[in-house]
């Protein structure tokens, strides 16, 4: 009896010295999830703010490409008419005046001898603009799906915060336990969430 009585200082005070321990780590690795979370999310904003103002970008070179469209048309529109009409000196007047653009687009049509429903049908034909507003919407696309990547990153480390605040509370909890079973085992429980938590975080991204 005297000798268990002996031990028994010697188990708890092994026990406070793990659960310190295991308190201290714990603190620490919370911090890093909340300093990880609060990264992401500003990573998160610049993405946003980036695929927005790719988006904004993308919509002028669309405007900028759909006004060379109008152009180009009205003045093919005068072309047919001449065409129609037998103005070839007229019609050459409007050909002279052809966008670089179209004027290449043109004569691929005229060189697979006008066999496709015209101009603006041929792959040649491309307005200044169209190929930047395509670039700036994939661009925008792209970092709105990595705007929303690092939005569940954020998550992912706030979800840690919360399972290492669990190990915070059963490791605080087996500290107020008279019974000295209540106390290893919620001390256990609390390392194996403790455990479970950081191989879940071994495997995120690391943002500095």
């Amino acid at each position: 009896m005297t000798e268990h009585t002996h031990d028994r200082p010697s188990v708890d005070r092994i026990l406070d010295i793990l659960t310190v321990v295991l308190l201290s780590i714990t603190a620490v690795i919370t911090a890093w999830c909340g300093f990880e979370a609060s990264k992401w999310g500003g990573e998160m904003s610049i993405a946003f703010s980036q695929a927005s103002s790719a988006r904004v970008q993308a919509a002028s070179a669309e405007s900028t490409a759909q006004a060379a469209r109008q152009y180009d048309l009205t003045v093919y529109t005068e072309w047919v008419l001449a065409e129609a009409d037998g103005r070839q000196e007229l019609g050459q007047f409007i050909e002279d005046r052809f966008t670089p653009e179209f004027a290449l687009a043109f004569d691929a049509w005229n060189a697979e001898d006008r066999a496709s429903q015209g101009p603006f049908a041929m792959e040649e034909y491309v307005p200044p603009g169209a190929v930047e507003a395509e670039e700036l919407n994939a661009r925008a696309d792209a970092k709105f799906d990595e705007a929303l990547a690092n939005n569940q990153r954020g998550d992912d480390y706030s979800l840690l915060t919360v399972l290492f605040a669990l190990v915070l509370f059963f490791a605080a909890l087996s500290q107020h336990q008279s019974a000295a079973w209540r106390r290893r085992t919620f001390l256990a429980l609390s390392a194996a969430i403790a455990v479970v938590g950081f191989v879940i975080l071994l495997t995120f991204p690391i943002k500095i």
